[in-house]
């Protein structure tokens, strides 16, 4: 018997379920229209949420950049891959937000496998939404510190439980700033209010947030204005800034602190130049013009008060990420496939992402999207909808 026959048991197990993924193959340029299995179908299921991904000044940006320092980084962060780019970045990034100074990586993911685990510790603990991302339940585990979740964007329930923590050396509050899969904001004052009562670290992970709220796209803690009473920012460059690459936002003490802690930083090879030239290319068209931010919030209102209005139950969301509640995976599953075959790209997400009976198919908003592509999309919806008896 080989070690790995297990592996085929696994397999048919999730399928059974209906919870085998299915890879689908992008053939060209993220967009409105995509092409997918050789299918020309639009797109509502990426992260693109204000159509950078394939802007002309950031391609031009990129280009020049190669010519400028080549294709790869050769090194680590801290012995010889840091960049005058990198450094460019950073210091933009820090005006951008509002703060003292940011440290970048290579996604979002390693931003909190980065900080968590230099900020707390075994005699430490943690206090997590329990609907936060995975990269920051692995950041957790790596820092091998105990973590106590909490009720989602509950701050009485965040507030019992840390009040019940004695004699405890650190306490750290972690919260994404909007959820991925639900699409709801964090009752950041609220939290930020516990943190101060009990002497408790701050931290959000905003990667859905950057681009999307606050004044041109500055993020939760701009939304809210809460400038300065948050502890550590991470955000990413792989969602509305069209690019890849995560970073970290603070005060100047901490961004040093990660320079000598932050193991991605240490360890795990610089993003490349392409990527950082285009990462300051977005900067700076936010900072020239919140439009795309405006179209990006105009498509989610007249998409999701449609939706609405024909019977859909969309959750609590409150930003462009639009769950379109269905419950049984299989039906969640067939219910994209139809939609696919009709010409349109919206991805089902089941277990492990969401809770067991919460399958939905999650629509993801964006700039590139016209009122026509969105009214064509919600008629598809509506009559496959009905067909599933779902509306």
């Amino acid at each position: 018997m080989n070690n790995l026959d297990f592996i085929k048991e696994e397999l048919d197990k999730l399928k059974e379920a209906g919870l085998l993924i299915n890879v689908r193959t992008i053939e060209g340029p993220q967009g409105a229209w995509i092409t997918v299995d050789g299918k020309k179908v639009l797109n509502l299921c990426s992260n693109n949420y204000l159509g950078l991904a394939n802007d002309p000044q950031l391609k031009t940006a990129s280009q020049k950049a190669i010519d400028a320092y080549g294709v790869g980084p050769a090194a680590v962060r801290t012995i010889a891959g840091t960049t005058t780019l990198h450094k460019e970045l950073e210091r933009k990034l820090a005006l951008f937000k509002g703060v003292e100074s940011t440290i970048s990586f290579q996604s979002g993911f390693c931003a909190n496998l980065a900080v968590i685990p230099a900020i707390v510790g075994k005699e430490d603990v943690v206090f997590s939404d329990e609907l936060n991302h995975a990269s920051i339940i692995d950041g957790c585990r790596l820092s091998k510190t105990r973590t106590v979740r909490y009720e989602h964007c509950n701050p009485e329930d965040l507030q019992t439980k840390i009040h019940a923590e004695k004699d405890v050396k650190r306490k750290l509050i972690i919260t994404d700033g909007v959820f991925s899969m639900e699409g709801d904001i964090a009752p950041l004052p609220e939290i930020v209010e516990i943190a101060e009562k009990y002497k408790a670290i701050t931290m959000v992970d905003d990667a859905h947030g950057e681009g999307v709220l606050g004044r041109g796209g500055r993020g939760i803690v701009d939304h809210f204005n809460l400038h300065g009473k948050v502890d550590i920012e991470v955000g990413t460059m792989s969602k509305a800034f069209g690019v890849v690459g995560g970073y970290i936002a603070g005060t100047k003490k901490l961004t040093d602190y990660l320079m000598q802690k932050g193991r991605p930083f240490l360890f795990s090879s610089a993003v490349t130049a392409a990527d950082v030239a285009a990462c300051i290319a977005v900067v700076d068209t936010l900072n020239e013009s919140d439009d795309l931010v405006k179209k990006l919030w105009s498509n989610t209102g007249f998409f999701q008060d449609r939706m609405k209005q024909i019977g859909f139950n969309i959750g609590n969301t409150k930003t462009p990420i639009t769950p379109v509640m269905i419950g049984d995976a299989r039906v969640a599953k067939n219910f994209s496939q139809k939609l696919f075959e009709e010409g349109i790209f919206a991805q089902s997400i089941g277990y492990p992402t969401v809770p067991v009976g919460k399958a939905r198919i999650r629509v993801m908003l964006s700039a590139t999207h016209s009122e026509e592509d969105l009214t064509w999309a919600i008629e598809h919806f509506e009559r496959i909808g009905k067909s599933l008896n779902i509306i």
